[in-house]
């Protein structure tokens, strides 16, 4: 027998209430039609989606064009952890570049991509040795870690605005082609990551769910469908209202 293809969690969409922090819909797929999909079951339950007016998705173009398309109403913000992560993997990609003619960078990818509180002492006195006044992956990394600062500091639109505008201005002429590349990314979805600095949105809760919905796949040992992993989804995130089972019938006549 063939064994069941096992189905990862990047194959299906989910919509999340932030606020309940609750799944509430599940469907195959990541073209712009799931935004669609969603809508036509949110109004079939009696939600109603032009009163979603914010909505936090990662920066794909899909999912970007369905919101568009057919939530008007939802202003678009793009939470730190996915404007990090792409800045993160050019950090990592100029390393893999730089390696290739300083072997001392071997074995030093998670020392550029983890925090200082996340590093064990050894990772750190290990970081501290690397001669960073000469690296291409530490001006990299300082590139980084100034954009976070950016995150941690400003407080309203009008600040990040100016911090940001400072930081691209440094990434675009870094002469890493990476970072530079991240950057105009950044520029490219420039209104979505300045709203967060007004609301906050963001999917932290969300990044938690779908690792509860991976552990328990994990448990399952796969899912040998797409409608098995969104049913246990719904079971594992939905937080379902359970009816009690009908009494059992112990006698009858006819």
């Amino acid at each position: 027998m063939k064994p069941p293809h096992d189905v990862g969690i990047t194959n299906i969409s989910l919509f999340h209430d932030l606020e309940q922090r609750r799944l509430l819909f599940a469907c195959e797929g990541r073209e712009k039609t799931v935004v669609k999909t969603f809508v036509k079951d949110l109004e079939a339950h009696g939600g109603q989606a032009e009163n979603i007016d914010s909505i936090c998705i990662d920066m794909s173009k899909s999912y970007i064009a369905g919101v568009g398309d057919f939530l008007p109403n939802a202003e678009i913000t793009f939470d730190p952890f996915h404007v990090m992560a792409i800045v993160n993997k050019a950090v990592d990609q100029v390393r893999r570049q730089e390696v290739k003619t300083e072997p001392l960078l071997k074995k030093t990818r998670y020392l550029w991509l983890r925090n200082e509180a996340n590093r064990t002492q050894r990772q750190q006195e290990h970081f501290d040795s690397l001669p960073k006044s000469r690296l291409k992956t530490a001006r990299a990394w300082q590139i980084k870690t100034t954009l976070q600062e950016v995150y941690q500091q400003c407080t309203t639109i009008a600040e990040a605005e100016e911090a940001l505008n400072r930081w691209y201005s440094w990434a675009i002429r870094s002469r890493l082609e990476p970072i530079k590349e991240a950057a105009r990314t950044i520029r490219r979805h420039w209104n979505g990551i300045l709203s967060w600095f007004d609301g906050h949105l963001n999917n932290g809760g969300v990044e938690g769910t779908n690792s509860i919905i991976q552990a328990a796949k994990a448990r399952a040992r796969g899912y040998g469908t797409t409608r098995h992993l969104i049913t246990v989804s719904y079971l594992v995130a939905g937080k379902l209202t359970y009816l009690p089972a009908p009494p059992f019938i112990t006698r009858c006549c006819g």
